[in-house]
């Protein structure tokens, strides 16, 4: 591992008494971790999977679905993170964004963050309690509990909505990079040794600077620096940082090699996999995704980061191997990502662009209440996917505004499409294979009457929904298109055979398959995933 993750391990402490033993199925992995790097798309994936020699190479010899899908609209983290280990689409699982906005607060903020509690006094989007509060389904260790209480479930990430969305609401130990160190919302939960010493090793390395990564042929062969703006090149980066610098540590390989360090050092002190009782771990990598955002994925600093997290998961299974526990590994993402336009108008794809800001809602909904003679800001949302209007505007002036607005976004060229709550409510919720749904059903997969917005606007391929790019947000997901789309689904497990497959599977699959392989009956028409085909786990006919 990297130096700062290597310390963090050596500080492994004492183990804590086992808890006790209840099996639910004879033969099955004691210990279930299931692990989502952050905008991860699949085309990386492909893309990579000839150079990895470490933990990816070793879990995708196992079975290897290349085509998995986060089939909704909105593939943004917290919606990609709350279908991992429920079986629920967004639509029923209630987080159809990381933000949505919810017009009956009285607070000035009408912008709800997806795993906060804006119940608590003077919480705000940026400033908030974390909570699974709006999490409406259980995931996996939520269920696992109830049938077997001596059962753990562990969360560790690097934001808080990915330990919130697959760990639930049921859990033992979850904990979070804050942006300064690892915490918790579990207020009763005792301090581990583990997060007290890794939080004291991080600080330690932040205090000094960081010398940037040796770049291997591979990586260097992708290094061209792109200048966006007179102050931001990206494309030929390497990850030196300041000291004190938690910016550049966070969009760096360090992050995830400490996140994946604190989840070892848990499996150790807490036990995990020691018993017949199954227990879930759960790790969310997400330098990946500050990698993409900060300098797009097509460039050097991607390149670096994939072979680096690739040694680093080698380390975590290594350190895994030692415990001598049989357990059982699933990896996947919360959605791909989209390089930079600039960068793809260089390799070919001409009609890669930024997205006109003129798009952004508050702006559309300024020159529509202009011409309506219509006060209050009339539109509130972003720059395209769920838009709401003014609830406090009369009936009649909301409907002429959502009609006009409707009209100015079908009309503009970087929009593919619009639809309405209205349209979207008469649609089943979909199923079946998601490579083959239309747009309409990947929105109406995000889409949650309570929550989602008055209407949906689509933009075309390969226009970003980024005008201007700044340091740290140069490129993003989130539209209805393949490459946010499509992520790899990887199940390992000792003894697997090779079993890549080309078929489609839904990250919405993943929680029946685990749930068939420890032996936790599902009750019926409780989830909208299936159990895929997989070695040593039989399953239950439908």
């Amino acid at each position: 591992m990297l130096g700062l993750a290597a310390l963090i391990l050596s500080f492994f402490a004492a183990p804590v008494a086992a808890h006790a033993p209840a099996a639910l199925k004879p033969g099955s992995p004691q210990l279930i971790v299931v692990i989502s790097v952050d905008q991860f798309s699949a085309d990386l994936f492909d893309e990579y999977r000839p150079h990895f020699t470490g933990g990816l190479a070793r879990i995708a010899g196992g079975a290897a679905f290349h085509n998995g899908y986060q089939a909704h609209s909105g593939t943004e983290t917290c919606p990609g993170h709350s279908t991992i280990l429920t079986s629920a689409h967004p639509a029923h699982t209630g987080i159809i964004a990381n933000t949505w906005v919810d017009q009956s607060l009285t607070r000035s903020d009408r912008t709800v963050y997806c795993s906060e509690d804006e119940r608590v006094p003077g919480s705000s989007t940026t400033n908030y309690t974390v909570s699974p509060m709006h999490l409406q389904v259980p995931t996996l260790g939520d269920l696992l509990k109830k049938r077997s209480p001596a059962s753990m479930n562990v969360a560790v990430a690097g934001k808080d909505r990915a330990a919130v969305m697959m760990g639930g609401h049921d859990v033992d130990q979850r904990w979070y990079w804050d942006g300064k160190k690892f915490s918790t919302d579990r207020q009763s939960a005792a301090l581990p040794a583990t997060i007290q010493k890794a939080n004291a090793a991080i600080i330690a390395a932040l205090a000094t600077a960081r010398a940037p990564l040796d770049s291997p042929p591979l990586c260097q062969g992708k290094a061209t620096p792109i200048t966006l703006t007179p102050a931001l090149t990206v494309g030929a980066g390497r990850f030196g940082r300041a000291a004190g610098d938690l910016r550049a540590f966070r969009a760096s390989p360090e992050f995830d090699g400490a996140v994946l360090a604190v989840a070892a050092g848990l499996v150790q002190e807490m036990r995990l996999g020691k018993d017949a009782a199954p227990d879930i771990l759960s790790v969310g990598l997400s330098a990946t995704d500050y990698v993409g955002h900060s300098y797009g994925p097509g460039g050097g600093e991607m390149c670096l980061q994939l072979l680096t997290l690739d040694r680093e998961l080698g380390d975590f299974f290594r350190a895994l191997d030692a415990e001598g526990i049989d357990y059982a590994v699933v990896l996947t993402a919360d959605h791909g990502g989209l390089d930079i336009p600039e960068r793809l108008r260089a390799n070919g794809i001409v009609q890669a662009t930024r997205a006109d800001s003129a798009l952004a809602a508050t702006l559309v909904g300024k020159t529509i209440g202009q011409r309506l003679k219509l006060s209050g800001p009339v539109l509130l949302g972003d720059l395209g996917n769920d838009v709401y209007v003014d609830r406090s505007l009369p009936p009649s002036a909301r409907r002429r505004a959502q009609r006009e607005a409707v009209a100015f976004y079908k009309a503009h060229p970087q929009a593919e499409a619009v639809f309405t709550a209205e349209q979207l409510a008469k649609l089943p919720v979909p199923s079946g294979s998601p490579d083959r749904w239309t747009i309409e059903q990947r929105v109406r997969a995000s889409f949650d009457p309570k929550r989602s917005g008055d209407f949906y606007v689509v933009l075309k391929k390969y226009v970003l929904a980024i005008p201007t790019p700044g340091p740290g947000y140069a490129s993003t997901h989130g539209s209805v298109w393949d490459y946010d789309r499509r992520v790899p689904i990887l199940f390992w497990r000792k003894g697997m055979s090779p079993a890549p497959s080309e078929r489609a599977a839904d990250t919405v699959d993943i929680m029946p398959t685990l749930a068939a392989m420890i032996g936790l009956g599902l009750a019926p028409n409780s989830i909208d995933g299936v159990c895929l085909s997989v070695q040593g786990v039989g399953c239950p006919q439908r």
